[in-house]
């Protein structure tokens, strides 16, 4: 299998968790590249119109994008440890837990290109608010509604919750979303303790 690959990207950190977690890491081959959102630039636009990393492509030459596709495929290729639920309702739980980082994450990414490619005087100060407003709504409702889809058997929902927060630590530091929210930091405490974890911090 191959991957095109960001070391920063926190969707390529949620793939690269859950095939360490699986024992497939060994099978995948990095294509390290930068995706950039303004060009469309090298072989990902070839494999994924949306030229988005995750990309992966698999051993008979299927490109699977974007992360919770490419996780699903890397939980069905070996049984145990099953990263998503077998049963309709954790399969579903796990799902809308794994929506809910992504959505984190979109809003976060959002949030940088704003302030790191938008034109200074372009920039919109609602817009900004919005979006730190919808990660701190996911921060919240982890603390309290999802709480308990943080303890239990590993999913792909919480290595999913881990990579958000990770990416939100890493980009937004000054942000001490820890304080209120107890419950939240015990779990990201735990998850950072496990080696696909420590194995896939972003650095940069």
């Amino acid at each position: 299998m191959k991957l095109f690959y960001s070391p920063t990207s926190p969707y390529v950190r949620k793939v690269m968790v859950t095939a360490m977690e699986k024992g497939l890491e060994p099978k995948i081959e990095r294509v390290t590249t930068s995706a950039s959102p303004l060009k469309r630039e090298g072989d990902l636009p070839k494999s994924n119109p949306l030229a988005k990393v995750p990309c992966l492509i698999t051993d008979d030459g299927t490109a699977l994008f974007d992360s919770p596709v490419i996780c699903a495929y890397l939980d069905s290729l070996k049984p145990e440890p099953a990263l998503i639920p077998k049963d309709s309702k954790g399969r579903f739980d796990c799902m809308t837990l794994e929506a809910l980082a992504d959505g984190f994450l979109d809003a976060g990414i959002l949030l940088r290109y704003e302030g790191a490619l938008r034109p200074q005087d372009k920039r919109w100060e609602d817009w900004v608010n919005g979006q730190m407003g919808k990660i701190m709504g996911a921060i919240d409702a982890l603390e309290t509604t999802y709480a308990g889809q943080l303890a239990g058997p590993l999913t792909v929902g919480q290595i999913a919750v881990a990579c958000a927060l990770g990416w939100f630590d890493f980009r937004y530091g000054h942000v001490d979303w820890r304080k209120d929210h107890p419950k939240l930091a015990a779990f990201a405490k735990s998850m950072g303790e496990r080696a696909s974890i420590k194995a896939t911090v972003p650095v940069g």
